[in-house]
């Protein structure tokens, strides 16, 4: 098991490091294996650390990380900054519940506007508003700004192989969860 992400006397950081942490449950119980410890455990507190940031950002930009998905992928989408309900769910990955639910709190604060889809259709299409447009424009450059900061040490070309690694990595990792999974 990886170590929570603990205080170290030295200094910010983990107090142990993932190779002492396999080299701990080598010496302890002989034939365990390790291998994945010094890989997934600084994903683990990576993504703790991304995430804590993440949500600091999100929280000074006056924006939650739902509605940020929410008006994300409408603004992504390209004018006239409209979808599906449907098309939301599916591209966030979501239920369709969660997604009447993220419209409805966003409509409430007038980011979003429903209107019916194509007459004879059930189909609800979702707008962003001008002043959904202004928040999403204003948070994706807080947001994302910091992330870029936080790689920022990584050269371009260290970014591009760890962008190879985490894709193939991710795409493995995928097909055998999903699968082992069923």
């Amino acid at each position: 098991m990886a170590d929570a992400l603990p205080s170290s006397p030295r200094g910010p950081g983990p107090a142990h490091s993932p190779a002492e942490i396999a080299a701990s449950w080598r010496r302890e119980r002989p034939g365990t294996p390790t291998e994945s410890i010094e890989i997934v455990t600084p994903i683990w507190w990576l993504a703790k650390l991304f995430a804590d940031d993440r949500n600091r950002a999100l929280r000074d930009a006056g924006i939650d990380a739902a509605t940020l998905d929410l008006l994300s992928v409408i603004r992504r989408s390209g004018p006239p900054y409209t979808l599906s309900t449907r098309e939301l769910a599916r591209r966030t990955l979501v239920t369709a519940g969660a997604i009447s639910q993220r419209v409805a709190r966003a409509e409430q604060d007038d980011l979003v506007e429903r209107t019916p889809g194509p007459s004879g259709s059930r189909t609800v299409l979702v707008r962003l508003t001008a002043e959904g447009h202004a928040l999403i424009e204003r948070s994706v450059d807080t947001v994302l700004g910091r992330e870029a900061t936080l790689v920022s040490c990584l050269s371009a070309n260290e970014r591009a192989s760890l962008i190879e690694l985490l894709d193939k990595l991710m795409a493995d990792v995928r097909q055998r969860t999903v699968h082992e999974a069923r």
